[in-house]
């Protein structure tokens, strides 16, 4: 009897090899499929322990060109950060990952995908609901939500116990007392002593950035050029290197940023479920394409067109945050924001210095500033005595309210 596929996202730790092995005595065959999102890892170990477990096959694919180009940049253009803080780059990642799950499902003629999100957090919905978008009729296996797996699996001494059984390699590393997900984008951190949420960040934590009260004492100047909305260009005035290509660039500023503590964010944020969650982010090259995109399309951008694109970006916000990226409403939005990116061009002159992201200038043939008609010294086609009705006017409203309140 041929047995069912299941394609499982798999990490090489001790969760999804626990899993993998599970899977495999329920009588399935197993796919492992990795995505190489800019994490560290050594894939090739990886690989070697999947087949030793057992995995008919290890299917490692490099996003980082598709992560970059058809979610980061995007991202950026349209300036998503969740709850005015966290800039999503685990949120990002997911519906990336999920293409690469789904391709790997058809390619192999596999029924199933797996994974190894828990059954309190986000990346659960952010898996499936992509996953149920690209490929309807696919069914899913999440072991943490099924009562036979969790009531063998209650925590992390279940699952070394099981790994021992099952001559499953375990890293002699001690673990550390917290869990990190990380990506070109970003490291995240939570859970373990993270949970406390007034329990200071160790400061062996961070892996990305330095400290910003040990960098260096010089800071950095750079400029950034965009083009409908997208990075296209990096220069370094330290060094006058020149970076065109987007994981050159994407890569500089992270080792940029990262030198000088740029992007730290130690948050407390709604998920999806409803529950409160501590979360502590490094996001050091996002963090500086966001404060030069954000400088660059307020100088470009109509006034109006600017406030509606605000209130688009933070339900877009919403809808990545909590899987919804293919979503009907995640699409329509994204078209209307692509809409507002076509005159953000030009280039932006920053300083990043011991944790910060200072504005030097910017420059653009599509902007909106005319230094005329702002001038002080002239008057241009302005008519001062035109402000007198325009001032009149408004006050109308306030003179009346304060008339009712005192009458």
């Amino acid at each position: 009897m041929t047995k069912e596929k299941v394609v499982l996202a798999y990490s090489g730790g001790l969760d999804t090899s626990c899993i993998l092995k599970w899977l495999i005595n329920k009588g399935f065959e197993v796919i492992c499929y990795m995505a190489n999102i800019g994490q560290d890892e050594d894939f090739a170990a990886a690989e070697e322990k999947a087949l030793k477990i057992g995995a008919s096959k290890v299917v490692i694919e490099d996003i980082r060109e598709d992560f970059i180009k058809n979610y980061v940049w995007p991202a950026v253009s349209y300036g998503l950060v969740y709850e005015n803080r966290y800039l999503l780059g685990t949120s990002l990642a997911r519906p990336c990952i999920s293409v690469g799950l789904i391709n790997c499902v058809k390619q192999n003629n596999a029924s199933y995908v797996s994974h190894g999100a828990t059954g309190k957090g986000n990346d659960q919905v952010r898996f499936e609901l992509s996953c149920y978008t690209l490929l309807p009729d696919v069914k899913i296996i999440a072991p943490w939500r099924i009562k036979e797996f969790i009531e063998k699996f209650e925590g992390r001494q279940d699952l070394l116990k099981f790994a021992a059984e099952n001559n499953i390699p375990v890293s002699v590393t001690p673990k550390a007392p917290w869990s990190m997900d990380a990506n070109l984008m970003h490291i995240s951190y939570e859970s373990g002593i993270l949970e406390d949420p007034n329990q200071e960040p160790p400061k062996d934590l961070f892996l990305m950035s330095a400290d910003p009260r040990e960098a260096p004492k010089q800071g950095t100047r750079l400029e950034i050029s965009f083009v409908k909305g997208f990075p296209v260009r990096l220069i370094d005035d330290e060094t006058s290197s020149i970076y065109n290509e987007p994981l050159e660039i994407f890569l500089k500023l992270n080792e940029i940023g990262g030198k000088h503590g740029v992007g730290r964010i130690d948050i407390v944020e709604n998920r999806f479920l409803g529950l409160k969650s501590r979360g502590v982010y490094e996001t050091p090259g996002v963090t500086i394409l966001h404060h030069a995109h954000t400088d660059l399309e307020v100088f470009c951008l109509d006034k109006e067109i600017y406030r509606v694109k605000q209130t688009l970006r933070d339900k877009l916000s919403d809808y990545v945050y909590n899987g919804f990226w293919f979503s009907p409403e995640g699409q329509y939005t994204r078209k209307c924001l692509d809409l507002a990116a076509d005159t953000v061009e030009g280039t932006v002159k920053l300083q990043i210095y011991k944790g910060s992201v200072t504005i030097l200038g910017r420059s653009s043939k599509s902007s909106l500033y005319n230094a005329d008609l702002v001038s002080m010294d002239k008057h241009s086609g302005f008519s001062p005595e035109d402000a007198t009705g325009f001032i009149n006017i408004h006050a109308i409203r306030l003179k009346e309210y304060h008339r009712a309140l005192n009458e």
